[in-house]
């Protein structure tokens, strides 16, 4: 989703989505590299227009937050991942990201036996194992 911006406007998102709405001139400074806060306004204006941030007015200026909800552009960039690079199996994706992690902890391990628990009810409503007897 953000990787149809420029950089400088998906740094700008990138920036809101990790630290809630802020003034142009806080984006400035939070800034890789420095960027007059007019020209950070311009790029908000832009952003807005493309429907990537809100506004709202806070005291005598304005507070810029992402439009999109951050589990919706989690969402759409994990799925735009596992569609390109592991073809569209999230088995793959996840694997990967595990193999990543030189340990898990025990806390994490047990997540993700608790999301494998889940996802097999979720696929037999009757609550019967697959693969059991015949």
């Amino acid at each position: 989703m953000l990787d149809h911006l420029p950089p400088r406007e998906r740094e700008i998102v990138t920036l809101l989505y990790e630290r809630g709405a802020m003034s142009p001139s806080a984006i400035s400074e939070g800034l890789s590299e420095t960027v007059s806060a007019q020209a950070v306004r311009s790029m908000l204006s832009r952003l807005e227009g493309k429907g990537y941030v809100s506004r709202k007015r806070e005291g005598r200026g304005f507070v810029y937050a992402p439009k999109i909800p951050e589990d919706t552009a989690r969402q759409t960039a994990l799925q735009k991942i596992v569609g390109t690079f592991f073809g569209g199996s999230a088995v793959n994706a996840a694997s990967a990201l595990i193999g990543m992690s030189d340990k898990l902890e025990d806390g994490e391990i047990e997540k993700l036996e608790e999301m494998i628990a889940k996802a097999r009810a979720s696929s037999d409503p009757s609550g019967n194992e697959k693969g059991g007897q015949s």
